[in-house]
């Protein structure tokens, strides 16, 4: 399975912005996908995560009623609406992916990064 993430940025805090990751290669219907970030001189932490169907999401206490993690099957494609970013918010952000009886994420992204900051 690759994945490819995309759509970081600079963007100032209180802006929104989207990331996806795209997945070939694999059957992505069968794939738990996930977002992690690591900010500069921090342990890469996670973000969100969803089920293989969509039906369940686990968000951050860090970032939850801000970010929002969602996917397309049809597509191949796991995204993160990020909402009223902040500085902390500052990182390299990978998306991963594990089977659904998997423990730990096998496949991982080669990260974007996105940068808030007036």
């Amino acid at each position: 399975v690759q994945l490819q993430a995309s759509g970081g940025g600079l963007v100032q805090p209180g802006d929104s912005l989207t990331l996806s990751c795209a997945a070939s290669g694999g059957t992505f219907s069968q794939l738990v996908m996930a977002w992690l970030r690591q900010a500069p001189g921090k342990e890469r932490e996670p973000v969100a995560s969803i089920t293989s169907t969509g039906s369940h999401t686990s968000i951050s206490d860090s970032v939850k009623g801000r970010f929002t993690i969602s996917r397309d099957n049809t597509k191949n494609t796991v995204y993160l609406q990020m909402n009223n970013l902040e500085p902390e918010d500052t990182a390299v952000y990978y998306c991963a992916a594990k089977g659904r009886v998997a423990l730990k994420y096998e496949y991982w992204g080669q990260g974007t990064l996105v940068t808030v900051s007036s």
